[in-house]
């Protein structure tokens, strides 16, 4: 209890402020009770980028561990949209660019996301997605954050065999009027292209073809792999998780890679 008492003020404050390993060595020198130390290691501020190839289940898992963490699922798409829907001059210019098939400009597309890290419900931590997509962003990214590296507590990457994701994806059918999804293999619909739920027709998107869908996957691997080799080489946490299985168990490879990492 006496050295529960002697346990700065100050410090507290300064380690909130900082990833989770860098915390534990502050509250550690700072001679924090160990609840405080356990109360870090698991969703105390968790700030998370997450990558992964189309297909590979990622939203499904930033919304579960958002919502076990309590802390928000930020993705590009949303962040954009919201920048559009805003019809702010920055908005304006996202919009222009998107409009004209254009990539938006790193210069924008940072505003954008440093505007949404700015918000009140991510000062406790949030997991970002999709970006950086770049090296330059990523650098972009360090020096938003500011401070030395690890500037966040994990970089998790979803990895999954290309050919598991193709015909995962090629699978798909989408119901055009109430959107429920199907698998011709993995969860057909009782009725042959028809929706269980309204009984509308089922679609294929354009996205979900084969050709599409391989094209996606080579270029999310040409544009993410430079991104990942900065982050490992600039000391950034990153993780590299099996996302073959059922949900629970992509989740708790997750999880665990997140939080008992060596």
């Amino acid at each position: 209890m006496g050295r529960q008492a002697q346990w700065p003020v100050a410090a507290a404050d300064e380690a909130r402020a900082l990833p989770r390993q860098a915390r534990i060595r502050t509250w550690r020198r700072a001679g924090a009770p160990w609840s405080r130390r356990l109360a870090t290691v698991v969703g105390d501020g968790e700030r998370v980028l997450l990558f992964g190839p189309p297909g590979v289940g990622k939203g499904t898992q930033a919304l579960r561990l958002g919502t076990t963490l309590r802390i928000p699922h930020i993705s590009t798409g949303e962040i954009l949209r919201a920048a559009i829907r805003s019809n702010t001059g920055l908005g304006l210019r996202v919009r222009d660019s998107l409009a004209e098939g254009m990539l938006v400009p790193d210069e924008s597309m940072l505003e954008v996301v440093r505007r949404r890290l700015a918000e009140r419900d991510a000062q406790n931590g949030y997991i970002l997605d999709g970006f950086p997509r770049t090296v330059s962003q990523a650098e972009d990214l360090a020096r938003l954050l500011g401070g030395a590296p690890p500037f966040v507590d994990a970089v998790i990457v979803l990895e999954a065999p290309p050919e598991d994701l193709v015909r995962r994806l090629a699978g798909r059918r989408i119901c055009e009027n109430c959107q429920d999804s199907y698998h011709i293999t993995g969860r057909p619909p009782r009725v042959t292209n028809a929706c269980d739920r309204c009984g509308a027709s089922l679609i294929e998107r354009a996205d979900d073809r084969e050709e599409t869908v391989r094209f996606r996957q080579t270029e999310y691997a040409a544009k993410t792999a430079p991104v990942i080799a900065y982050f490992e080489s600039h000391g950034w946490p990153v993780r590299m998780v099996d996302a073959l299985g059922d949900i629970d168990q992509i989740f708790g490879r997750i999880y665990a890679a997140m939080f008992w990492h060596p």
